[in-house]
Parts: C-alpha cells; sequence; structure tokens
C-alpha cells in the first residue's frame, strides 16, 4: 500500500530510528507521546534468543502506526540471570537495567516526551514497574504506563482459550517473525514445568529442568491462531495509546 500523494513517506515513519531529529521535533510540536518497549535476550528453546525484542516492539509499532507515535529502539538486554547456563543468553544486573531504563527516560523527558508507554513481556524486567512509579513521582509533568502486553486481560485471555497450556518458549511465543527457518519443532505437547520448583534453581540445574527451554506446551500452532491472538495483543496496546492520558502539554 502505498501513502498518499500529499504525504511525504518520511512523515509516516513510527519507529524512531527511521526518523531524524527534525522530524521528531516536529511531531513534539503537536504530540509528547511515546513508546519505550523494553526486551531481553535469552533462550526461548527452539525459537530466536531475541523474541523477548521482536514481540514488545513489533506490537508497539503495529500499535502505534495508525496513531503516529513514534516507537524508540528496544533495550535489547535485561534481567535474566536464571538463563545464563543457556549459551547466548544475556544478563544484566538489576540495578543496571533499572539505570538504563531510568537514563532513557530522563532522556526522553528531556527532548520532550511527556507521555510515555512502556511496553515488555519478559517477566525479569519487572522490577521496572516500581521504577517507572518512582520516577513519574519525581517527574509531574510526565505520567509512565508499564503494559505487559503477552499478560493484559484480553490478550491472555485469547491464549488462554486458544490452548491453556502455554508457557515460555511455547507455541505462544512462535509467531511467523520468531521462529528459525530450517528448524525442526518437536510434534510433542510438553507438560508445564513446576514454577515454584524453577524459581529454587541455580542456572545449571534449571537448564537440567526445563531441557530444551520450552516451559510447556505445544511448540506450534496454526499461524491462523497466532495472527488472532496478535490482532487482540496491537488493538490492546493501541487503546491503551488512545486512551486518557490528559491533553498534550
Amino acid at each position: 500500500m502505498f501513502p498518499p500523494a500529499n504525504l511525504e513517506a518520511s512523515e509516516l515513519a513510527v519507529r524512531i530510528g527511521d526518523m531524524n531529529w527534525m522530524q521528531v521535533e516536529r511531531y513534539l510540536q503537536h504530540d509528547d507521546r511515546g513508546v519505550l518497549p523494553l526486551g531481553s535476550t535469552e533462550q526461548h528453546s527452539y525459537l530466536r534468543l531475541t523474541v523477548d525484542c521482536i514481540l514488545p516492539e513489533r506490537v508497539a509499532v503495529d500499535a502505534a502506526e495508525p496513531l503516529g507515535i513514534p516507537v524508540f529502539p528496544v533495550v535489547a538486554y535485561g534481567v535474566t540471570p536464571y538463563f545464563r547456563a543457556f549459551p547466548g543468553s544475556i544478563s544484566l544486573r538489576v540495578e543496571t537495567h533499572l539505570r538504563v531504563v531510568r537514563d532513557i527516560l530522563d532522556s526522553m523527558a528531556h527532548s520532550g516526551f511527556r507521555r510515555i508507554l512502556i511496553v515488555h513481556a519478559h517477566g525479569g524486567n519487572a522490577a521496572v514497574q516500581q521504577l517507572a512509579q518512582e520516577w513519574t513521582a519525581g517527574h509531574s509533568e510526565c505520567r509512565v504506563i508499564f503494559h505487559n502486553w503477552w499478560n493484559a486481560p484480553l490478550t491472555w485471555a485469547k491464549v488462554q482459550a486458544i490452548d491453556p497450556v502455554a508457557s515460555h518458549g511455547s507455541w505462544m511465543e512462535n509467531f511467523p517473525w520468531t521462529r528459525l527457518p530450517g528448524v525442526e519443532l518437536p510434534a510433542a505437547q510438553r507438560p508445564l514445568v513446576d514454577l515454584a520448583r524453577v524459581r529454587t534453581l541455580d542456572p545449571v540445574a534449571l537448564r537440567g529442568y526445563v531441557g530444551d527451554g520450552n516451559y510447556g506446551g505445544l511448540y506450534q500452532r496454526s499461524d491462523e491462531e497466532m495472527l488472532a491472538l496478535w490482532q487482540v495483543a496491537v488493538e490492546g496496546t493501541r487503546a491503551l495509546l488512545a486512551g486518557s492520558w490528559g491533553s498534550p502539554t
């Protein structure tokens, strides 16, 4: 689909990486919303190590595009010490991660972004929710919404309606854009792991317990089901962006 003739392609950009500073400045003259995706680089069974980077950034872009709201590049590293025995998994210390996010929020606010939606899907980054509340208390002119896109009520309800046996590294994270070409997936459904036990294990013992990294469920379901789930997630995220934030400053 081509843009209308009276619009430059650059004016339709949503990703900050597709904009220059002058375009951002012009945007901030009429709106002050921005999106910050948070990710993690870690094992996801047979899926890409960057599943938790791809999904929050993509859901943010798909949600923000019709509204013309800029989306910043995903923060690609998060807190995932329990997966350190899986090669390629990278973990930041909690304090390091919080300092990085705080500095990003400070910079966004300094630029003129006053309404910021943080989109994430990695449980290890949960401390950012408390940081966002603390940061907002010190920036009365700003508002931050912390949005776990896959655990949002309507999205999670859709997951449960499709298949209640779903968890980390299973079908629920297997979208066309997170799977690897040429990688054959097991056909069997894995039983759900004991999450209480998982939380007590060191990284080596955890790898021994969870095996290939799937916490439970089929490895793949139909693209039709996955795209229906994705649509629910995008619509829920867009509703937050378009909701009642108060008037732009």
